[in-house]
């Protein structure tokens, strides 16, 4: 049996899912990185804007290692939903340097302190945390606003799958997966049919 490091476990997923979303990126428009696709106003370069600040908070002012500007959204000086959009003014290569900038920084904190590390989050009633505890929340988080983005990215223009490299997706070309797809409308209607 292998040895395994538990610390470096989890900085590895959290690495995977800060590259898949990333990865969502590649390719497209200013405005189809920006465009909102779904009633909240869900897009790209938000969910990216958004993790910027959690990272910057979970493993930045948690731990008393302030990330060098901290993004307004996070101190209270912004508008509601500030981070989860881009303003005209504020250019996809900031955005996603200062995320960059961010997880590097995290990385840091990671590297320099225990799994048992105590930290205090910045809000509410300053719960206590552990960096452990840290990791598993950005880990979920990064996961879940990546999950976001696939779907993002298959509206804007049907590209799908977790990287370049390992789509993780079942083998079918366009014409498997409209097939695929009408087969599940079709059992959807078939249940709905047959519902009370």
């Amino acid at each position: 049996m292998t040895g395994t490091d538990p610390k470096t476990d989890l900085q590895t997923y959290l690495q995977d899912a800060r590259d898949a979303l990333l990865w969502k990126l590649e390719g497209l428009s200013e405005y189809d990185v920006r465009r909102p696709m779904t009633p909240t106003g869900t897009n790209l370069l938000g969910l990216v804007k958004h993790l910027t600040g959690a990272e910057a908070l979970y493993f930045g002012a948690t731990y008393g290692r302030p990330f060098a500007g901290t993004p307004l959204w996070i101190t209270g000086d912004a508008e509601p939903n500030a981070d989860l959009w881009a303003r005209p003014d504020e250019t996809r290569e900031q955005i996603t340097l200062r995320y960059r900038e961010a997880c590097a920084h995290s990385d840091e904190t990671i590297a320099a302190l225990p799994l048992e590390a105590i930290g205090r989050v910045p809000w509410g009633g300053r719960a206590e945390t552990t960096l452990h505890r840290s990791l598993v929340h950005m880990i979920a988080e990064t996961d879940r606003h990546a999950g976001h983005a696939d779907i993002v990215r298959e509206l804007v223009d049907g590209a799908a799958g977790l990287r370049t490299s390992d789509s993780n997706l079942a083998p079918g070309d366009a014409a498997a997966w409209e097939a695929h797809r009408v087969r599940v409308e079709e059992a959807a209607r078939q249940a709905h049919r047959k519902s009370p």
